[in-house]
Order: structure tokens, then C-alpha cells, then sequence
């Protein structure tokens, strides 16, 4: 049976990672055309709309999916179909009311919500409007079937929402181009921008109506549940929501605090740039490079915190039998996994910042690749944080990171402030901002850890042979490039082989430097095909 739950919690586990991991993707390719239709000045309105939307996305509906899905597991457990059913319906309620009231006062709030120097964002955001109301009602689908233990629908309605994002933004943003094309610049980029938030919202719609389809083919069976249910205590709804409130409180808080300092970050560059009198046009174009260089950097952070974060309820139960050896053991894994991930990911980035923002991004002025030069180490230290957060939650110390987290956010709104006043960094003090809180929290989780379970970060193990490995491939990549470059004159041509030759040379020189056990690699997606390359050419025994 143990076993028979550790392959459904893979399984469910990969089936999100790869989810999410192709909805990063998808998200990555159009926002690439979408950027050269729109124009660089449009597209940093529509990255400040989406980033404003993401926080009142966040007190709407963000920890919806989690909480349904732990209240509905807990009376699943006990066959209690029938309570579990009110849990749905009270969530949907839940999502109603308060999805409906930040959608209004998304549409109130606009000019508050975004500051003067970006007001050509304030009609995007007040178009995202309904989709915060629609993603509060998805978000309880969602969680309805993870708390089957079915992650197969979460999963698809997320690609199929990344795919019909990709399709309507591109139709509408081009729309509105075309449409307000003789109109002043302003009106241009406020429509253009808006025209391109339609796509979010046509995505959740369709996903919505996926769930919605899936819920109805699935209706009778768990109909049939619920009438045999005979030892369910019919819960009030008043007690329903009571609960839902209690659980969806705290990770809302959690999830706030990590996520705000980009909205406030953002605020505060607009701000202080619109003091220093720098043109509207000016900031708007600068927040575009800095929306293309987080587009790509959200590739790498997928795959180093995805599959950490499903290795956690493994931790949790070790820690609840008083087992800290296998607690560490877990640990160590989760943190290797990520290194092994993160590390080249951000070397590689470096190394090629410049060819790789100018092929996804060709309305780039270069400032995309320096500022992803200077923010990469971010991958590694959010990898890390990852961890250590859902460690210090595994082991009932969730306020901890919260704690940590609210720290980190007064140092890095400390840090940008100053710069901003201090210096005429410009649009680089919000990434040096972004590196001071990650570092804040990966040291604060880390003592926390210390302190808690005597835990020593496995340095030479997790880190080291990453390390090792990834500066000759960083260097690799460099030279092929610019050497296949100056032949072909080719960016996507010169690209591509430096990739695949230094992605090579990491792995070789890895598994020289690690000698990694067979059963190490072979858990790593593609790790058994590695295993089998290895032994061929007898660097692995």
C-alpha cells in the first residue's frame, strides 16, 4: 500500500511539474512576438498591469486550490463524501463573494493601484477585472479534484489556459494595434496593452470551462458516493466557511509576503524615476527589459522548485515519526536535485544573456541581457529558499518563513529606496533588490534549519560538483558562440550549438567530478537513458 502511494504521489507530482513546466514554456514563446507587435513601451505596460493583477490575484484566489484540496482530502479520508461536497459548494461561495469584490475594486482601484508614471497600464489592469473573478471559481475546481488525488485535470486545464492565453493575446494585442494605429501614443499603448491582458482572461475561461466539463463527466460517480455516504456529519455552511477562512488565512498571508516586493519594487522604480523626471516612455520601455529577462529566468526557477517542493510530505512524515537522520536524508536530496538544476541554468544564462534575450526578445536595446547577467544568482538562491520554506512548514514552523519573509521584504524596500534616490542605476536597483531578499531569506530559512533540526547545508555534495561542472560549460558556450557566430552571422544558429555542446560538457564533466551513484541519477526525469550513456562511456560503473 506504502508503495502504492508513493507511485500516485509521483505520478501526480510529475504530472504538475510537467504541466507547469510547459506552461512556462508557452508562456516564454509568445510573449516574444507578443512584445514586437505591441512594441517595447506597450509591452512594459502590460508587464506592470499583470504584475498588479498578480497580487489581487493572490488575495483572491491563490491559495484556494491548496485549501480546498486539504479540507475536501481530510473528510475524503473518512468516506465523508457528503461533507466533502459542502466543502465544494461553500468554496464556490467563498470564490463568488470575494473573487467579485477584487474585481471590483480592481476596476475602482486602477488609478491607485498604478502610478502616474505608468497610467498607460491602468486600462490593462482594469480589463483583468474579470478574470480575478473567474480564477477564484477555477482555483476550487482545481482543488476539488487534487483532493481526489487526480492531478491529471489541474494539469491539462493548465495547458490548455497557457495555450489559449498565447492565441488571444497575440489575436487582440494585434487588434488594437492595428485599430488605434492613427491615435495619439498613449491611447495606442493603453489599448495595445489591454488588448493583450484579453488573452489571460480568454485562458482561464477556457480552463474553467475544462474543469467544469471534466466535474460533469465525473458527477455521477461521486453522486453515487455521496448516497451511500453514511457517515457524514452534515456540516452547517456557516462551519464550512468558517474553516475554509481559517486554512486559506495563513497561506495567503505566506504567499503575500513572498510575492509582494515585486509589485512594491515596481512601484517605487515608477515612482521615484517619475521625481527624477525621466520620461513616461522612458520607464515604460526600461520595465519591459525587465519583464524579458523575467519571462526567461521563470523557465529555470520552474524546474529547480517544482519537484524539491513535491519531496516535502516525505519530510513532513519523517518528521511527525521523530526520524531527523531521514529528515536530513530528505533534505539533502531536494537540495541536490535543485543545485543540479539551478546551477548550470544560471551559468548558462550568464554566459549566453545577451544572444539568448535578443532571440526571444529582438526589441530588446540590450538591457534585458545585462540585467540578467547581474540577476541569475536569484535562480539559485530562490531554489534554495524553496526548500528551506517548505522544510520549516513540514515540521510546524510555517511562521517562521512568514517572519523571514516579512523581514526580507523591509530590507529589500529599504535597499531599492536608497538606490533609487542614491543612484542613477535606474532599472538594475529593482533586480539588486530582488537579490538582497533572496538572500535575506535563504539565510534566515538556513539558521532557522539550523536551529530547528541541527541541519548543515550539504556544500560539498549539492553544490561543489554543480559548481565545478558548470564553469567550463559556461565557458564552452561563450567561446562556440561567438566563434560559430562570427562565421555564420546568425544568432539562432550559433545559439543552438553552443547549447547543446555545453549542456554535453556540464554532464561529462559532472559525473567526473560527482561520480554520482547510478540510482542518484536514475531519479532524475531522463536519468536512466543518462545512467545507460554514462556506463558506455565509462564514467559510471
Amino acid at each position: 500500500m506504502s508503495k502504492k502511494n508513493d507511485n500516485t504521489l509521483v505520478k501526480n507530482a510529475s504530472f504538475l511539474m510537467i504541466a507547469a513546466l510547459i506552461s512556462k514554456i508557452i508562456g516564454l514563446i509568445y510573449k516574444s512576438p507578443l512584445s514586437n507587435t505591441m512594441g517595447k513601451e506597450s509591452f512594459g505596460c502590460f508587464q506592470f498591469a499583470q504584475n498588479v493583477y498578480f497580487i489581487l490575484l493572490m488575495i483572491a484566489s491563490f491559495s484556494i486550490p491548496q485549501a480546498v484540496s486539504k479540507i475536501m482530502a481530510e473528510r475524503l479520508a473518512f468516506k465523508r463524501y457528503r461533507d466533502a461536497q459542502r466543502i465544494f459548494k461553500g468554496a464556490l461561495l467563498y470564490a463568488v463573494v470575494v473573487g467579485g469584490a477584487i474585481s471590483i475594486f480592481c476596476v475602482a482601484g486602477a488609478p491607485i493601484l498604478v502610478p502616474e508614471r505608468m497610467s498607460n497600464a491602468r486600462l490593462a489592469l482594469q480589463f483583468l477585472a474579470p478574470t480575478i473573478f473567474l480564477s477564484g471559481i477555477l482555483g476550487v475546481f482545481r482543488g476539488y479534484f487534487q483532493a481526489y488525488r487526480n492531478m491529471l485535470p489541474t494539469s491539462i486545464s493548465q495547458i490548455v489556459e497557457q495555450i489559449a492565453v498565447a492565441v488571444v493575446a497575440l489575436v487582440m494585442a494585434n487588434f488594437m494595434v492595428q485599430h488605434f494605429a492613427d491615435a495619439p501614443e498613449d491611447t495606442l499603448r493603453s489599448w495595445s496593452a489591454a488588448g493583450a491582458t484579453i488573452g489571460t482572461g480568454a485562458g482561464v475561461f477556457t480552463a474553467l470551462l475544462f474543469m467544469v466539463f471534466v466535474y460533469q463527466v465525473n458527477r455521477k460517480r461521486i453522486q453515487k458516493k455521496i448516497a451511500r455516504d453514511k457517515v457524514s456529519v452534515n456540516e452547517s455552511y456557516r462551519h464550512v466557511m468558517k474553516i475554509i477562512i481559517l486554512i486559506v488565512a495563513p497561506i495567503l498571508l505566506s504567499a503575500f509576503l513572498y510575492n509582494v516586493n515585486g509589485y512594491i519594487n515596481s512601484m517605487i522604480y515608477t515612482t521615484v524615476s517619475g521625481v527624477k523626471g525621466i520620461k513616461n516612455s522612458v520607464v515604460e520601455g526600461l520595465y519591459a527589459e525587465c519583464g524579458f529577462f523575467l519571462t526567461i529566468i521563470n523557465i529555470p526557477l520552474t524546474l529547480s522548485s517544482t519537484a524539491p517542493t513535491s519531496m516535502m510530505p516525505e519530510v513532513s512524515g519523517a518528521y511527525a515519526m521523530g526520524n531527523i537522520a531521514v529528515v536530513k536524508e530528505k533534505i539533502n536530496k531536494a537540495t541536490w536535485l535543485s543545485m543540479f538544476i539551478s546551477i548550470p541554468c544560471s551559468v548558462g544564462l550568464f554566459a549566453l544573456a545577451g544572444p539568448i534575450t535578443r532571440l526571444l526578445f529582438s526589441t530588446t536595446d540590450g538591457t534585458a541581457g545585462y540585467l540578467m547577467m547581474l540577476g541569475v544568482i536569484t535562480v539559485i538562491m530562490n531554489g534554495m529558499s524553496n526548500i528551506s520554506n517548505g522544510v520549516l512548514q513540514s515540521i510546524g514552523k510555517a511562521n517562521l518563513p512568514m517572519l523571514h519573509a516579512a523581514i526580507a521584504l523591509i530590507v529589500d524596500i529599504i535597499t531599492v529606496t536608497v538606490l533609487m534616490f542614491a543612484t542613477d542605476f535606474g532599472i538594475y536597483n529593482v533586480v539588486i533588490a530582488m537579490i538582497v531578499y533572496a538572500l535575506v531569506m535563504c539565510v534566515l530559512n538556513h539558521r532557522a534549519m539550523k536551529r530547528e533540526l541541527g541541519y548543515k547545508n550539504p556544500w560539498r555534495d549539492a553544490y561543489l560538483p554543480p559548481l565545478l561542472a558548470s564553469i567550463p560549460m559556461g565557458m564552452v558556450a561563450f567561446i562556440v558562440y561567438r566563434m560559430l557566430y562570427a562565421v555564420l552571422k546568425s544568432n539562432f544558429l550559433a545559439l543552438i550549438p553552443a547549447i547543446v555542446l555545453a549542456a554535453g560538457v556540464y554532464f561529462m564533466v559532472y559525473l567526473i567530478a560527482a561520480k554520482p551513484k547510478a540510482q542518484t541519477l536514475a531519479g532524475l526525469p531522463g536519468g536512466s537513458h543518462l545512467v545507460k550513456v554514462s556506463r558506455k562511456l565509462h564514467l559510471m560503473k
